[in-house]
């Protein structure tokens, strides 16, 4: 029997109750410190056991149960603490939402389970002399050009992953070889002079210097016209950040721009830069955020869950496309992490820049009241010049696959001119619908009671809501019938369309049926790279991409976007459609 103690710990479970629990310090740990708080530990809970996080040391309530001691402090020394702890606290308090959920949501998946904290120092590749000497007699194939690609300096990890996919089992071949061995990566220092740094417009120098400017908390609206170089302020103020030894922080909203966006800035920054998003491995998000966290990292990348990484030498904090209906996390904890970056900064004491083309009316109000400063880019660098636009009336209009003889025509022009066209329909699959033309009956999910989808060429039915799948009836449940028919237009039916069209263009369709693998959308657009022909695509290809070659652009049924019981229907739908003509 343990007698009741001075004080005990308060640890708070990733559980949906709004309250922490109180447990004895663990036997061979001693007396609670304050640096336990923000640490792992290990107790027991119910029949079994979970980890949590300190909270608090107190002391114990004398009418409580006699407390259980815990099983065991994790860490040496605290996760999350200081500036991070108190927005946690904040954003449990805001969003009404049990403190231990909140916490659990800011850690990455391994270190929430308990999993003993991973290497984080850079790793790097190099050839060895029994390498040297094998290389020139190596057969073609993947080890022979990874170690091709060693002789030399150093490669750092983060450089291979960037762009050598697939080297782990070549060096893994390599290494038992002895031809290649794992080294300790050498400190990068920033380049002082960017060689590849175009030069600024008179907007984008004037944007940069009021940035500059700026010492301490303040928010930005960067509002420029999509092309007009939003991404070049970025990089221009994160170099200015890292010289200054401090850390920066950029939020994109979807996976989809992370590759594009890891790749730019690491070309031109020259130093590593991580990125922290669910598409990557658990062990690969835990190593980015410890990175972060003890400091040996500069630069971070991520989608939404980004923004809770710890930042001990904050600098800047960017949120790319700010309007983007992304960064509202829907399920669990419901957070805004444009919202949340803004708390972040005013803590940190860091500028924040949020950077559209078409900024949400609560920024524009925010900066309408002079709470954020709007920097504008009002044109493109260079000889660029804005789309132009045609609105095409489709009333009493013959439509194949929801295009009309004009946009078809158009298409075909864009092609014969040896330049790339890109159809957007923001609704995937093959039809939204199948109908019973006999007795009005439409297929509806048995799980949740949502419309089904036709996907597969109109061979099997899915639900966009709860994932349910069902093959396509060969006749009407309710009437026998064999009437049934694919209401509206998707993705899949404006490719086959378009193939009928085009047999002889490719034509390449990204939604996210064809991206579902890691780093497809990056590969498909590499394999499209200048190429004439076709992209068809949802609003993943409306934002961010860079397409020089693309001249024409064909929005499918553009007016549906009115109908969404959604009441920001017309904000969202201006924005897509200013997004997906910049491109």
């Amino acid at each position: 029997m343990h007698s009741q103690p001075d004080r005990s710990v308060q640890v708070a479970l990733p559980l949906p109750l709004p309250r922490v629990f109180d447990y004895l310090p663990p036997d061979a740990a001693g007396a609670p410190q304050p640096d336990w708080i923000g640490r792992r530990i290990r107790v027991p809970f119910a029949t079994g056991e979970r980890i949590g996080l300190v909270v608090g040391i107190d002391a114990p309530d004398p009418t409580s149960p006699e407390l259980r001691p815990a099983a065991g402090l994790l860490d040496a020394a605290p996760l999350i603490t200081g500036e991070l702890l108190e927005t946690l606290r904040f954003c449990a308090r805001y969003y009404h939402a049990p403190l231990g959920e909140v916490l659990g949501m800011a850690l990455p998946v391994g270190l929430r389970d308990g999993q003993a904290l991973p290497e984080t120092r850079q790793a790097a590749w190099v050839i060895t002399e029994a390498g040297a000497t094998a290389l020139p007699g190596m057969r073609l194939g993947a080890p022979r050009r990874l170690l091709a690609r060693l002789a030399g300096t150093p490669v750092p990890e983060a450089v291979l992953d960037a762009d050598a996919a697939g080297w782990r089992a070549a060096a893994r071949a390599l290494a038992e070889r002895g031809l290649a061995e794992r080294v300790e990566a050498p400190a990068t220092i920033l380049p002082a002079l960017d060689p590849d740094a175009p030069e600024l417009t008179a907007a984008q120098a004037a944007a940069l210097r009021a940035i500059r400017a700026q010492a301490g908390f303040h928010p930005f609206l960067l509002e420029g016209i999509t092309g007009s170089g939003k991404t070049e302020v970025y990089l221009q103020a994160i170099r200015d950040c890292l010289r200054a030894g401090k850390q920066a922080l950029v939020l994109v909203p979807e996976i989809g721009l992370t590759p594009q966006t890891l790749r730019r800035f690491r070309h031109r920054l020259g130093v590593p830069v991580l990125a922290f998003h669910s598409g990557l491995a658990d062990g690969e998000r835990t190593r980015a955020w410890l990175a972060m966290a003890r400091g040996e990292a500069g630069v971070l990348v991520g989608t939404r869950s980004a923004v809770f990484t710890p930042l001990p030498a904050a600098g800047l904090i960017v949120v790319d496309e700010e309007h983007d209906g992304s960064y509202k996390q829907h399920d669990g904890v419901r957070y805004h992490a444009r919202d949340l970056a803004l708390v972040r900064g005013k803590a940190l004491g860091v500028p924040v820049l949020l950077g559209s083309a078409t900024p949400s009316l609560e920024s524009l109000h925010q900066a309408l009241r002079g709470r954020a400063t709007t920097l504008r880019l009002p044109q493109r660098p260079g000889s660029a010049r804005p789309p132009r636009v045609r609105v095409l009336d489709m009333r009493k209009r013959p439509l194949e696959g929801g295009l009309c003889s004009d946009a078809i025509a158009a298409i075909a022009a864009c092609l014969a001119r040896g330049e790339q066209a890109l159809v957007f329909k923001n609704r995937r699959g093959y039809a939204p619908a199948l109908l019973c033309h006999d007795c009005g009956w439409s297929a509806a999910c048995k799980r949740c009671d949502s419309a089904m989808s036709l996907h597969g060429a109109g061979r099997r039915l899915l639900c966009h809501h709860c994932g349910a799948r069902a093959p396509r009836p060969l006749a009407c449940p309710d009437c026998g019938g064999l009437a049934l028919q694919p209401q509206g237009i998707g993705t899949e039916r404006v490719e086959e369309t378009l193939q009928a069209h085009f047999p002889d263009a490719p034509v390449v369709r990204i939604d996210r049926e064809t991206t579902q693998r890691r780093g497809e959308l990056e590969r498909r657009l590499h394999d499209f790279g200048d190429n004439v022909g076709v992209l068809v695509g949802t609003q993943m290809l409306a934002k961010g991409h860079d397409l020089p070659r693309l001249t024409l652009v064909v929005v499918v049924g553009v007016d549906e976007g009115l109908f969404s019981a959604d009441f920001r229907a017309g904000e969202r739908l201006a924005q897509l459609l200013v997004q997906v003509a910049g491109r």
